[in-house]
């Protein structure tokens, strides 16, 4: 299993010290916008988004060579990518043959985007976007690390942990996600099937290493042992 380096409580990522006047000017200038669950954000290179309220769920999937019957594009696979909770902010960069998508992971997912020249007005909101920018670079890594390892249960057990560890909420039973996963999107993400993950999830529930609450909320007993 690779060991995570010190990082700062996600808790600790407040929303912006000039949040509201975001919100005013994003609402005045028609640059928010509210999304139903599962539905695609709209994105394009070179904007910034910011999740206001919701979670947003990035998504990856390499494009198809063309040929002369390529496949349709809801056979191509898609790989979860992670979350972006509110108060952060995040871009979508296009880096040919992959393409990078956004959708809205819970209702009434809100939205707000600018251009990056219009950081220039907002200096404290500069330096914070790029100061959790940074942040999501290192988790990058982690992950990187993460697939690297042989087994599907390491890379399974790998994922719940940085994944609760960063997005982890208290509550009676540990830590657990404010926002449900399906077995495909956890397989999607650590190259498994479903079969296999629906396995191995019911592996680590008989160990007490997991517990499910809620919605199918994924909790982990406790926190400190991640």
């Amino acid at each position: 299993m690779p060991s995570s380096t010190p990082s700062p409580d996600p808790q600790e990522f407040r929303p912006f010290l000039t949040w509201q006047g975001i919100i005013d000017w994003a609402q005045s200038h028609y640059r928010e916008r509210i999304f139903s669950k599962d539905e695609r954000i709209p994105t394009r290179p070179g904007l910034l988004y910011l999740v206001r309220r919701g979670a947003v769920r990035i998504v990856g999937s390499m494009q198809a060579i063309q040929t002369e019957n390529p496949p349709p594009s809801e056979t191509i696979e898609k790989a979860f990518l992670g979350f972006v909770g509110a108060g952060q902010p995040f871009e979508i960069v296009v880096q040919s043959p992959f393409s990078l998508q956004a959708y809205a992971h819970v209702e009434e997912t809100a939205v707000i985007w600018m251009y990056w020249q219009e950081l220039d007005n907002w200096t404290h909101l500069r330096r914070e976007v790029l100061e959790i920018f940074r942040y999501q670079h290192q988790r990058k890594q982690l992950w990187l690390c993460l697939l690297g390892q042989r087994r599907t249960i390491d890379r399974l057990v790998g994922f719940l942990k940085l994944s609760i560890e960063e997005y982890g909420e208290p509550s009676d039973r540990g830590y657990c996600l404010p926002y449900p996963l399906t077995h495909a999107q956890i397989g999607s993400a650590i190259g498994a099937t479903r079969v296999t993950v629906t396995r191995l999830m019911g592996r680590l529930r008989r160990q007490g290493l997991i517990s499910i609450e809620g919605e199918n909320l994924i909790c982990w007993p406790n926190k400190s042992a991640i």
